[in-house]
Parts: C-alpha cells; sequence; structure tokens
C-alpha cells in the first residue's frame, strides 16, 4: 500500500512538473546559480555580470553561488542531483568537455543543456613581476635549464592552464611543476603574491591586473591578433606549432539538467538571450577581451561537440589523456 502510495505521489508530481500550467507559471520562486569556479575568476566575473541583465525578464533573482572543486566536477554533480523544474542552473566554462578523458567525472555537457553561451575567451600566459622572463620564449628557455623548478599556477586537470601547458609540453620541451587552485581567481592571487612564478589564464582574470601592472603578459593564445590585445605577442611568434591547437580558448555559460521541460527551457532560453544582448553585458565582454556568442540549444550543442573533439584529440597527442576519446565515441576533428 505504501508503495502504491508513493509511485502515485511521484506521478502527480511528474504530471505537475511537466504540465503546461507548470511551465506558464515558470519562475514563481527565485532560481538558484551555482558557480563552477571560485570568486575572482573569469567564470564567476562574466556569471555576475550577465545576472542582473536577465533577472527583469525572470522577474525573480538568481541567487549565485559558488562550488569550485574537482575541476569542475562538484558543481556539474550537484546540479545534476537537483530536481529538473528548471530552478537550479550551472554557471561554468569549458572543463567538463574533458572531464571524461581525464577520469573526473561519467558527465559532461552533453548531460546538460546548453540555455546560453554568453561568449568564448581568449587565454594569455602571465608572470609574476620579479621574474626575469620578458617573452614566453623566455620562460621556456629558463624552464628548459632548471626543469621542474618554476611553479606553475593551475587549477587542476581539464583547467585552461593544465591545457595550455598540454599544448607547450606537446610543441616543446617543457617541465614545470604545477601548483593547483580552486579556481583562476585563487591561482591570480597566489601568482601576485609570488607564490607561483607564472600562469595561463583567461584575459577576463587577469585584464586589470595587466593594466595596472601587476603581472607581466608574455603571450596570448592566439594565432590571429585579438582585438584590444594587440600590442600581447602572439604565442605562435616563437613557436609555429602551436597553429595546429588553434583558435582555442575558454568559453562560459549557463546549462540546466537535460530533461527539464522544454517549455521552461524556452523560457529560460529567451530571458538569457536578451539578457545576454544588453548593450551594457556586450560592452562588458568587450572590455575583458571575450568573443560574444549568445548561443543556445542545437547551436550550441554543436560548437560544444567541436570543442570537444579538437581539445581532447590534442590531449590525447600531447599524452595527457587517461582515456582515449577514441574508446569514449569523441570523433577526431
Amino acid at each position: 500500500m505504501r508503495r502504491l502510495s508513493f509511485i502515485l505521489i511521484v506521478s502527480v508530481l511528474g504530471i505537475c512538473l511537466f504540465s503546461p500550467a507548470y511551465a506558464a507559471d515558470y519562475p514563481q520562486k527565485d532560481l538558484q546559480g551555482v558557480i563552477m569556479w571560485g570568486a575572482g575568476g573569469a567564470t564567476d566575473n562574466v556569471t555576475r555580470a550577465i545576472t542582473p541583465h536577465v533577472e527583469p525578464f525572470l522577474e525573480k533573482q538568481i541567487v549565485l553561488i559558488n562550488k569550485p572543486g574537482g575541476t569542475g566536477s562538484i558543481s556539474t554533480q550537484y546540479v545534476h542531483s537537483r530536481p529538473s523544474d528548471g530552478y537550479t542552473l550551472l554557471f561554468g566554462a569549458e572543463n567538463p568537455q574533458v572531464h571524461r578523458i581525464l577520469k573526473l567525472s561519467e558527465m559532461d555537457y552533453k548531460d546538460f543543456y546548453p540555455v546560453n553561451i554568453f561568449g568564448r575567451g581568449v587565454g594569455v600566459v602571465v608572470a609574476n613581476t620579479d621574474m626575469p622572463w620578458n617573452s614566453f620564449k623566455d620562460l621556456i628557455e629558463d624552464a628548459k635549464k632548471r626543469p621542474g623548478i618554476i611553479k606553475m599556477g593551475s587549477t587542476g586537470p581539464g583547467g585552461l592552464p593544465y591545457t595550455v601547458g598540454a599544448m607547450t609540453k606537446s610543441v616543446t620541451e617543457f617541465e614545470v611543476t604545477s601548483v593547483p587552485f580552486k579556481g583562476e581567481g585563487p591561482g591570480v592571487t597566489a601568482l601576485l603574491g609570488g607564490h607561483v612564478d607564472f600562469m595561463p589564464a583567461g584575459i577576463t582574470a587577469v585584464r586589470e591586473h595587466i593594466r595596472a601592472g601587476r603581472v607581466k603578459v608574455l603571450a596570448v593564445v592566439s594565432d590571429t591578433p585579438i582585438p584590444g590585445l594587440e600590442d600581447i605577442p602572439l604565442i605562435t611568434q616563437d613557436y609555429p606549432e602551436f597553429k595546429k591547437y588553434l583558435p582555442w580558448g575558454p568559453f562560459y555559460g549557463v546549462w540546466c539538467k537535460r530533461d527539464v521541460p522544454e517549455a521552461v527551457k524556452e523560457k529560460m532560453v529567451e530571458a538569457f538571450r536578451k539578457g545576454a544582448s544588453e548593450p551594457k553585458f556586450q560592452a562588458f565582454l568587450k572590455d575583458f577581451g571575450t568573443v560574444s556568442m549568445n548561443i543556445s540549444g542545437d547551436q550550441a550543442d554543436k560548437f560544444l561537440t567541436k570543442w570537444q573533439s579538437v581539445t581532447c584529440w590534442m590531449y590525447e597527442y600531447a599524452g595527457a589523456a587517461k582515456v582515449s576519446p577514441a574508446d569514449l565515441g569523441i570523433p577526431k576533428p
């Protein structure tokens, strides 16, 4: 009898959740936004910039919490464990797309619906101002002379620093000591304090430090000039071998669970599309060296699939993958 009652309750809840009336009234309460990385990092900055522009269209607040750890796997698992009602959103970056080949998680963005990918960022290599290097080549040559001595700030396997490190290792001799932090914000703080010597990071996390002269910028991870960053040397300037991996960079967006009701997803997509189109947010993206995308649904899924293919096979070629992308059904680019 108890089992039958439980089944009936679950059935009624399911009917209510997926009913047109439920979608029409959504949202009836504030939403929770789970930020994949810690305070002060690129993902945190972008998230806190977009939400004030979206809330007026939802007519509710998005209450933000930072839930870093496991190179993003802690936040993805948390959001995936929540009800499929559209009230828990994941604000994340690119990291889950390499989780499976690094054995960090069985999940990636195939398990989530892309409500909006706001933009794609640019990586730069920055160093503490006390370091003697004035170029990326200076860093590489010093690392060759002192293998394992130079300390690189990192966010763990699958993060931007790890990926740029894997790229570098695949094109030249490069042995440094990686020091992991829970996000770019804490890593950059450690760099400023001299606890690490250099760090590849998203431009959004270090732009103001570059402007203020608090860090040295050695290279931009690109093979073509980036608007607003024309004065920064391209990483291909001395190492053209990087071209096979470029363009590459982080991206930032918001996701919900795949099985959230379609009508609810449509409301979220529309609210974030309008919010991301706001001139103030577009100005924010430009100021932080981020290329606006404002895509969702199938278009975003295609972008995610291509990014995953390029990056996972780059890890495989660099010897950084713990599982071959071929074994996971990830096609070659």
